[in-house]
């Protein structure tokens, strides 16, 4: 018997609550949120803090204004050319989004780097660990049985030296 429409849409509504509430969604979410507020602070330092210096350097450019005009006619700015509907090429905010990338590339490298040196420092359970000789996956020296092939383990006696 096919079921009613209200009880698919509940069945729906509460595999989607399970699936929102688990902690790798919200993890990801909240990512989301700092990514985005860190975007914007990595946007005004380079147009507000790292362009202004540069653009002093190179004669008061100011290369959010840049533009090549396709339109033949003459604009004063960008701003009076996207107004009056004329076809531009943006190669000063191209420029700026560019370095924009780079920092936050930058960072996130440096970020990924660090989350790498911890986990190799938190790790110190390694030498409890064998592989399966069966799956190949990590189990610990003291397990019987692999958890995730279920294959039986032989123990390996530990060496002794011999007492002389």
């Amino acid at each position: 018997m096919p079921e009613q429409p209200d009880s698919i849409f509940m069945f729906i509504l509460k595999e989607f609550k399970e699936f929102a509430i688990k902690g790798n969604v919200i993890d990801m979410a909240v990512g989301i949120i700092i990514g985005t507020a860190f975007g914007k602070i990595v946007n005004s330092l380079v147009s507000d803090v790292i362009m202004p210096p540069i653009g002093l350097v190179l004669n008061n450019v100011d290369f959010s204004s840049l533009y090549i005009n396709l339109s033949g006619k003459p604009y004063a700015s960008l701003a009076e050319a996207q107004t009056a509907g004329a076809p531009t090429i943006n190669y000063g905010l191209f420029l700026n989004a560019s370095i924009n990338f780079a920092i936050i590339a930058f960072v996130v490298f440096l970020l990924i780097k660090q989350i790498n040196r911890l986990k190799k420092n938190g790790s110190k359970d390694d030498n409890k660990t064998v592989k399966c000789p069966h799956c190949f996956s990590s189990i610990s020296k003291k397990a019987t049985r692999c958890p995730n092939c279920t294959s039986h383990i032989q123990l390996q006696p530990s060496p002794i030296s011999p007492k002389k």
